[in-house]
């Protein structure tokens, strides 16, 4: 019972958190772009998502150093 009460006090904040600091960015790609990703961060052992994120912020670092 307890355990329970735990898990859904931690649901709650993360829910909580989650509307607080994160936006989500809807992506749209065709079915084989995905297929790509998704094969590309799993040979670097990566989740989709932190993928797309580091390619983000490599892009972003990269066209940092162009602008300088």
């Amino acid at each position: 019972m307890e355990t329970e009460k735990k898990q859904a006090k931690k649901k709650q904040y993360d829910i909580q958190y989650a509307k607080e600091n994160l936006k989500r960015i809807p992506l749209d790609v065709p079915k084989a772009t995905y297929e790509q990703i998704k094969a590309h961060a799993k040979a670097h052992s990566e989740s989709v998502n932190g993928f797309i994120k580091r390619a983000i912020n490599k892009t972003m670092e990269l066209d940092e150093k162009e602008d300088q």
